[in-house]
């Protein structure tokens, strides 16, 4: 799909609030597209529409729980009065757990399969279908993360679901390949974005500090959304099935595919490392 001038295409994103969402949606806007934007944060999407609207483009903003299958399709109908079917499909909205399966609670289960694995579902059913009744081609993005090929003991219910959606995209991009519907699962490594601020966390994850070394270390690792989104647009222009992004990214995924002994051993390195800055953290504190 060609993505460098998107003049006269429709595209949606789901969580457009902040973040990657909020990124790609105006990234996309100024290089002409008109937007239909969801989320639950409706202060942050109506700044992300304002901006979109201030570079002259058509915006229908929208708070919606891309939980709730009757919120969706709600959204659905209304964004299907507005255009035959959109052109871009930009599944984002996503929330963070970080604590092992023992201080993981079922709750904390259900929210984060809940938006992260049956919204990108519920995205992908309501709004599929009309992109193949159109019979116009278009693209599906998935926002995955290197942690839906990458798994670290202290993300397991996180990295659970960005497996799920990673193997979503790769099914249907075989499936709508021959409907010349193009797909593409992102797998961003670390991005300072404000999940960092709103993800819960557990056990030794939630221990004094814990918090704000997290934030520090996305914050000192400087990748903005802004450069996720440039890549979006840029993988959806070559059709790439799956994109890491972030040189750390790509370096875990080719590590994942040829050496995967090395890569579990670094893996398991990696999170000893963190529960050892976590717990030095947490004694500098008390």
């Amino acid at each position: 799909m060609e993505t460098r001038d998107l003049s006269g295409r429709h595209v949606l994103v789901t969580g457009a609030s902040s973040g990657i969402g909020r990124a790609t949606a105006l990234e996309c806007a100024r290089r002409g597209a008109s937007l239909f934007v969801c989320d639950v944060d409706q202060a942050g999407l109506e700044k992300t529409a304002g901006e979109a609207r201030g570079l002259g483009r058509e915006v229908l903003a929208r708070r919606v729980d891309v939980a709730s299958p009757e919120a969706m399709a709600g959204f659905a109908a209304e964004v299907h009065e507005h255009c035959e079917a959109v052109d871009l499909l930009v599944n984002n909205a996503g929330v963070a757990v970080a604590g092992g399966l023992l201080d993981t609670t079922l709750e904390d289960w259900e929210r984060i399969i809940d938006i992260n694995l049956r919204g990108v579902v519920h995205g992908c059913h309501y709004f599929i279908p009309r992109m193949v009744e159109r019979a116009r081609g278009g693209h599906v993005v998935i926002v995955s993360s290197a942690a839906g090929y990458s798994p670290l003991d202290g993300l397991v219910a996180y990295c659970t679901t960005k497996f799920s959606v990673l193997g979503l995209a790769d099914s249907l991009a075989d499936e709508l390949a021959r409907r010349g519907i193009g797909v593409t699962a992102i797998c961003p490594g670390i991005i300072d974005t404000p999940i960092t601020q709103s993800a819960t966390l557990r056990g030794e994850y939630d221990s004094p500090g814990a918090r704000e070394l997290m934030v520090e270390r996305y914050r000192k690792r400087g990748y903005t959304p802004d450069r996720v989104a440039t890549a979006i647009l840029a993988a959806v222009h070559k059709n790439r099935v799956v994109a890491p992004v972030t040189p750390e990214a790509w370096g875990l995924y080719w590590l994942s595919r040829f050496t995967p002994g090395l890569f579990r051993w670094l893996r398991r390195r990696a999170s000893a490392r963190a529960r050892h800055e976590m717990k030095a953290g947490a004694a500098a504190q008390s």
